[in-house]
């Protein structure tokens, strides 16, 4: 079995989006399941710790996204998912806010991307105004080796929504992938089997399926998929 872990504070459901965000981790989940193979179990990060990993026999993890400021979670109610972060145990992939979270984890800050420059016009008026951002599907510039990126291609499209970045990477960890914005998009740790994006990968279109073959060739590297 795997876990898709809902990283999302509770107050992220009363947003406009919320019922948009409750309704798509059923749907990221059966994703998840399709592309693994493997049942997936969906759970509040509140309730996620390694009693949970060993009672079901969890062969791997992935973290959601979230839209909610960091510092607005109870340290308390992260502290299982963190110690299963921390302990390395099982493969793990982060997707953005899941990304974010890895890193802090592993004592690395989260920090606003940067203001805009002076008259620099904001693509995204309406999502954190005056701060660089990045939203909508766009390309990554993917460089290095690796089985990840098995038929990638050199500038894959893959959905982005943030404000905030990972402006050092944790120890263990290699970039592969960078746009203008935002340095760190892709980060591997090959010892401990994660990785992390920047970007979302679970919404993955038809138009633009780059994210689907990613996680797929994730499930392969970490040895949840036979080749």
């Amino acid at each position: 079995m795997i876990l898709f872990v809902d990283a999302e504070h509770e107050t992220g459901f009363d947003q406009p989006w919320g019922e948009f965000l409750l309704a798509n981790r059923t749907r990221i989940s059966y994703r998840l399941e399709d592309i693994s193979g493997d049942r997936c179990l969906l759970q509040r990060y509140t309730n996620v710790d390694p009693d949970l990993i060993d009672a079901y026999d969890i062969r791997a993890m992935f973290i959601s996204g979230s839209g909610t400021d960091p510092a607005d979670y109870e340290p308390a109610g992260q502290e299982g998912l963190r110690q299963i972060i921390s302990d390395a145990r099982i493969p793990i992939f982060g997707f953005c806010g899941g990304f974010q979270l890895m890193a802090e984890t592993f004592g690395r800050p989260i920090e606003k991307i940067g203001p805009l420059e002076e008259g620099q016009v904001d693509p995204n008026p309406d999502y954190e105004p005056g701060w660089k951002t990045e939203t909508g599907y766009a390309p990554i510039e993917v460089f290095g080796d690796h089985p990840l990126f098995a038929g990638l291609g050199s500038v894959p499209v893959f959905r982005h929504a943030h404000s905030l970045e990972i402006k050092e990477l944790p120890e263990g960890f290699t970039n592969y992938g960078r746009t203008e914005v935002t340095e760190h998009q892709l980060a591997v740790n090959d010892k401990t089997r994660m990785l992390g994006t920047q970007f979302h990968p679970e919404y993955y279109t038809d138009e633009h399926p780059a994210g689907r073959r990613l996680i797929d060739n994730f499930c392969v590297w970490s040895g949840i998929k036979p080749v």
